[in-house]
């Protein structure tokens, strides 16, 4: 099954309005995002449900596994990640993820740059915000790799930002509030990716909005 595979081209999904497909394991559902035809060994970015009680087999991670943790508590053999947690398990790492109490994981599988090797876990609960490039923004930095750039980006009400070009493309996904720019409005559960050298102008009104966002990866 190959979802949105043509990166020339923008992209924009609304993942709470998709229908969840079965997963291998019981009571572990995931949501297309991207993804390309090579089954259980995808290039995939998904949103991934675990019902309460639920596991994943034991697996290693051939091309790195990204994931922000949205809802719940996620768990593995080496910790418990709340709502809020920024991990990155680099290739060849492996683990026995599971969920007591349910949970629901933005996650992107097998993008890891070769010499990308560097694990993160990050609570973003207990990071500090930074100012932004303009009044009304803060940013939360989660990972840097040559071109690559992840972070949380926290908007105030009717902040605008400046007309800007996407060197490498842009990929957001809107966690609360509502992301908007002169194509359209973006709520919570919105997904957008942009080309190489797309280019917009985001604001928000009066909701205001927190997003992530990566950059610098779609090239």
């Amino acid at each position: 099954m190959s979802i949105n595979r043509d990166f020339t081209k923008r992209a924009c999904i609304n993942f709470e309005k998709e229908a969840w497909h079965k997963s291998p394991a019981d009571g572990v559902e995931r949501l297309y995002l991207e993804r390309d035809d090579a089954g259980e060994t995808a290039i995939a970015t998904t949103v991934v449900k675990f019902a309460p009680g639920s596991k994943f087999d034991q697996h290693t991670h051939d091309g790195g596994e990204e994931f922000l943790v949205l809802e719940g508590v996620f768990s593995d053999e080496f910790g418990s990640y709340p709502k809020g947690t920024y991990i990155r398990n680099p290739k060849g790492s492996a683990h026995n993820p599971y969920s007591e109490s349910g949970c629901v994981l933005f996650v992107k599988l097998r993008q890891f740059q070769d010499s990308d090797i560097q694990s993160v876990k990050i609570d973003t609960n207990k990071e500090p915000w930074l100012p932004g490039l303009v009044d009304g923004l803060s940013v939360m930095p989660l990972h840097n790799f040559e071109a690559e750039h992840a972070a949380l980006v926290k908007w105030k009400p009717n902040t605008i930002f400046n007309p800007h070009q996407h060197w490498g493309g842009e990929e957001i996904l809107v966690l609360e509030g509502v992301f908007h720019d002169e194509f359209g409005a973006y709520p919570k559960g919105s997904w957008l990716r942009s080309p190489h050298l797309s280019q917009h102008r985001p604001f928000t009104k009066e909701e205001g909005a927190l997003i992530f966002v990566k950059t610098g990866h779609l090239n």
